[in-house]
């Protein structure tokens, strides 16, 4: 009697699962590597504003805005730079964006002194203090 050569059906079903959990660890990997992607960007972001406010804004005029809810008050960098990657930015009303300005001694729309942050999806909240 002749024996024909084949996968057991526990073969197959082994060879299932295992290709099933290399599938949810690739998916969960890559959903990483987005999210820290996202918070690079956030990072760029964060560094272009305070940049434009020190070497721009406050190196111009001496001190800083009391908001950036306007893309004309940071001429200097891309308008672009101000979107989030969930596609916010901080002059929309009603809508929470990732880059918070705060100002901070603040006298008749001139301010001494700022706090930019982001929050972040895989690390701490990402934090720039005025210079001046």
């Amino acid at each position: 009697m002749k024996t024909k050569k084949a996968f057991t059906m526990l073969e197959l079903m082994i060879c299932v699962i295992i290709s099933g959990i290399f599938v949810v660890l690739f998916f969960i990997q890559k959903n990483n590597i987005e999210a820290m992607d996202r918070d690079e960007q956030r990072k760029v972001a964060i560094n272009a504003m305070y940049y434009a406010l020190e070497e721009g804004y406050y190196a111009q005029k001496g001190y800083y805005p009391e908001s950036i809810d306007n893309p004309e008050v940071l001429p200097w960098i891309d308008p672009n730079l101000f979107t989030d990657p969930a596609g916010y930015n901080p002059w929309m009303e009603d809508v929470e964006c990732d880059y918070v300005y705060e100002p901070a001694n603040c006298e008749n729309g001139h301010c001494k002194e700022y706090i930019l942050r982001s929050y972040m999806e895989k690390e701490e909240e990402y934090v720039k203090n005025s210079r001046h």
